[in-house]
């Protein structure tokens, strides 16, 4: 059987290779005006490579351990509560983001804005009044959850480097 040393050691690089493409997608974001299906689907490319990199590490390998499923004895106290509220509170912010995409997308959608972009079309006009309500919430949940992400994946690298480095 494989230690836990080994596979601690592949969960850290998996979570850390998540960063870069959290990033570059976010980028891809942000230098591309205007957002076509083409852009989007790239974009979601990346995004969803890094919260597969998070996301199966978390259920299959932090949260059983967490909690001691699974034959693995418990760890819940001082710093992995912290680590695994940080990491919650992340994935929070996340959920709160999706409300604000689910609407966005939606209002595109329906409009045919990802495959035939009209500049004179206003986002706004076409979400109806509670729009920027939706882009808020967006914009919130993505900042939220990547700032918990990064305080999360600091604690668990450094739970990691204490526990089975040093």
């Amino acid at each position: 059987m494989v230690g836990d040393a080994v596979v601690a050691s592949v969960v850290a690089v998996a979570v850390t290779v998540s960063l870069p493409c959290f990033l570059y997608g976010a980028w891809i974001m942000l230098d591309n005006d205007p957002i076509t299906w083409g852009i989007l689907t790239w974009h979601l490319k990346y995004i969803i490579t890094g919260l597969t990199l998070t996301t199966v590490p978390l259920l299959a390998w932090m949260f059983p351990r967490l909690f001691g499923l699974f034959g693995h004895s418990g760890q819940f106290g001082g710093y992995a509560v912290i680590h695994a509220l940080l990491g919650l509170t992340a994935y929070a912010f996340l959920l709160f983001g999706f409300t604000g995409i689910v609407r966005i997308f939606r209002a595109k959608w329906e409009h045919d804005l990802y495959h035939d972009y009209d500049e004179d079309v206003l986002l706004d006009e076409i979400g109806g009044e509670l729009m920027d309500h939706w882009r808020a919430r967006l914009r919130v949940g993505v900042f939220g959850y990547t700032f918990f992400w990064i305080l999360a994946w600091l604690t668990g690298l450094s739970r990691f480097l204490v526990r089975y480095v040093l």
